[in-house]
C-alpha cells in the first residue's frame, strides 16, 4: 500500500480519517464497558487504510497533533451522550508526550463536545516512556488532574520494564 505525507495531510484535511469504535467487554459480566477508538483512513481508492500505514508518517511529519485532535473531537462527540458508565479509550502517540499543553488541549476538546473526562482512558505505549520520563510524568499528572485514567498499552512487547509500571500513575495495564 502506497501512502505518503501529502496523502495523509489531505486525508486529515478532508476528514477521511475517522474513528472506529471497538467494544470493550467486561469479562466477568459480559456487559459492555466502553469502546476503544481505532483510527481508519477511508481512502477513496484503497478502501480502509489501517493505522500502521499512516500513523508513523503523521508522527514524522508533525501531522499527528491535528490527526489526534480530529479523532478525539469526533470520538468524544459521538459518545458524549452514551450512558456514563461507558468509557472511551484512545491512544496517544509517544511524540505527544513531549507536549506539555496536551492536557489543556484534551480538556478544551472535552468542553467543546460535552464529554466528561472521567470516562476517558488515555493509552500510552512503553516507547513513550523511554525518551523523557520527567515530561511524561508532568503530562500524566495534568491528565490525571482532569479526571482521565491512564493505561500502559502493549506492556511487555518491546521496552518491557517493571520500572515503567511505577513511572506514571497508571490505572490499567494492557498486555
Amino acid at each position: 500500500m502506497l501512502v505518503d505525507a501529502r496523502g495523509v495531510a489531505q486525508a486529515i484535511n478532508s476528514g477521511a480519517i475517522v474513528p472506529n469504535f471497538q467494544p470493550l467487554i467486561e469479562l466477568r459480566s459480559g456487559s459492555l464497558a466502553g469502546f476503544e477508538v481505532l483510527a481508519r483512513w477511508q481512502h477513496p481508492e484503497q478502501g480502509d487504510v489501517l493505522p500502521p500505514n499512516f500513523i508513523s508518517i503523521a508522527e514524522q511529519t508533525g501531522l499527528i497533533l491535528p490527526l489526534t485532535h480530529q479523532l478525539l473531537r469526533k470520538s468524544l462527540a459521538a459518545v458524549a451522550n452514551l450512558p456514563r458508565q461507558l468509557t472511551l479509550s484512545i491512544n496517544i502517540s509517544p511524540t505527544q508526550l513531549h507536549d506539555l499543553t496536551l492536557p489543556q488541549q484534551i480538556q478544551q476538546i472535552a468542553e467543546e463536545t460535552g464529554f466528561d473526562l472521567t470516562r476517558l482512558i488515555i493509552e500510552i505505549t512503553e516507547t513513550a516512556l523511554v525518551d523523557d520520563i520527567a515530561t511524561a510524568q508532568s503530562i500524566a499528572a495534568g491528565l490525571k488532574s482532569l479526571g482521565c485514567r491512564l493505561a500502559l498499552d502493549d506492556f511487555g512487547t518491546g521496552y518491557s520494564s517493571l520500572q515503567h509500571l511505577h513511572a506514571l500513575p497508571f490505572d490499567e495495564i494492557k498486555v
